[in-house]
């Protein structure tokens, strides 16, 4: 009879321990790489839409103009 009820406290023991020390440590982790994780891809979108926004908004040339000969820079090579 004593045997029975050291053993079952023994197991409630490692009941507690093992979800006071593991499982809910683990829950709490998890929760926090998942918000981490959202709150980085949500500020990730919100820098795409910026920049997608910025780029529309950008004054668009009619024509790429040709390099002219006086944008060449002629340079001499040190040895």
């Amino acid at each position: 009879m004593i045997f029975r009820i050291l053993l079952y406290a023994f197991l409630f023991y490692l009941l507690y321990r093992m979800i006071f020390d593991f499982i809910i440590p683990v829950y709490k982790t998890s929760n926090r790489l998942k918000k981490g994780f959202r709150d980085a891809h949500q500020k990730m979108s919100e820098q795409m839409n910026n920049s997608k926004q910025y780029s529309t908004n950008l004054p668009k040339s009619s024509a790429p103009s040709k390099a002219s000969k006086n944008d060449y820079i002629e340079f001499e090579e040190i040895k």
